[in-house]
C-alpha cells in the first residue's frame, strides 16, 4: 500500500464496534470510540461485501471481519491507504491528510466568491488549482477538464486572473458536473465494481472533451485539443475555452 498498513491494526479494532462511517474528500473514515480508521481506495481499490468463506484474491490486501459478513478491501496498484488516527491525538479533521483538503463541493458555501478568494495572486494554471484540493475536494482529472469547458475558461490560464463572474460559472459548472457524475455512477477505471461486486458506470462516456482528442466539439464543431499538465492529460475546446 502507499503506507504500511499498521501491524497493531487487529488488536485495536478487535471486538470494537463502529460508531459511525463518513467521508472527508476521498478519504473514507471509520469511527470508533478510541479513532478513527483512514482509508483511501487510491486509483483502483475498491471496498466490497463478500460472504465469510469467500477465498482472498490476489491483490486482497485488508479484511474487515463483521458478525455476518466481511468488508475487504482490493486495490491492485497498491495506491490506496488504511492508517488508524488514534482519539488521544485529537480530531481526525486535524490529522496531516486531511488538513489541508479544501471545502465539499456541495457545501452550501462552496461558490465563486469562495473560489476567487482562493485563487487571488495564484501563478499556476487554473485545472492544476482545481486539482490541488487546496479550494475545493473531490474535482478530479476529468472533472476538472469537464468543469472548465462548462465554464468556458482555458485550462491553461492562470488561476489568480480568473475574474469573479467566471469563478461564479466555474463553481457552478464543477457542482454540475459532479451532480452529473454522480446520476451516471461516477467516474472511474472502466474495470472498477462496487461495493457488492457490480461493474461501475463510466462517466468518461458522457464526456464532452475528457478523452476525446480530435473529434469535433460538441458546442462549436473545432477538434477536441490535448495537454499534459502536472504530468495529467487535459482536454479543452480551444474555441469555446477562452483565456
Amino acid at each position: 500500500m502507499r503506507w504500511p498498513i499498521p501491524a497493531d491494526l487487529p488488536a485495536l479494532l478487535a471486538d470494537r464496534p463502529v460508531l459511525a462511517t463518513d467521508r472527508r474528500g476521498k478519504y473514507l473514515l471509520l469511527r470508533f470510540e478510541h479513532g478513527v480508521q483512514i482509508v483511501h481506495l487510491g486509483m483502483s481499490g475498491s471496498l466490497r461485501r463478500v460472504s465469510m468463506d469467500e477465498a482472498p484474491r490476489k491483490h486482497d490486501h485488508v479484511d474487515w471481519v463483521f458478525d455476518h459478513a466481511i468488508l475487504r478491501l482490493h486495490d491492485p496498484r497498491r495506491f490506496g491507504a488504511v492508517l488508524w488516527h488514534p482519539a488521544a491525538t485529537g480530531p481526525v479533521e486535524a490529522h496531516p491528510l486531511l488538513a489541508g483538503l479544501g471545502i465539499e463541493p456541495f457545501d452550501p458555501r462552496f461558490d465563486g466568491k469562495w473560489l476567487h478568494d482562493h485563487f487571488r495572486g495564484k501563478r499556476v494554471a487554473i485545472k492544476q488549482a482545481l486539482l490541488a484540493g487546496h479550494a475545493v475536494v473531490g474535482v478530479g482529472n476529468i472533472y476538472a477538464s469537464e468543469s472548465l469547458f462548462r465554464a468556458g475558461i482555458d485550462p491553461r490560464l492562470p488561476a489568480g486572473k480568473v475574474s469573479r463572474p467566471r469563478c461564479d460559472r466555474l463553481a457552478e459548472a464543477v457542482r454540475a458536473t459532479l451532480a452529473d457524475a454522480l446520476a451516471s455512477g461516477g467516474s472511474t477505471l472502466r474495470d472498477y465494481v462496487g461495493a457488492t461486486g457490480e461493474p461501475g458506470a463510466y462517466f468518461a462516456i458522457h464526456a464532452a472533451v475528457y478523452e476525446r482528442a480530435g473529434q469535433p466539439c460538441r458546442i462549436c464543431g473545432s477538434p477536441i485539443r490535448r495537454i499534459v499538465q502536472g504530468q495529467r492529460a487535459t482536454y479543452f475546446c480551444p474555441h469555446c475555452q477562452k483565456r
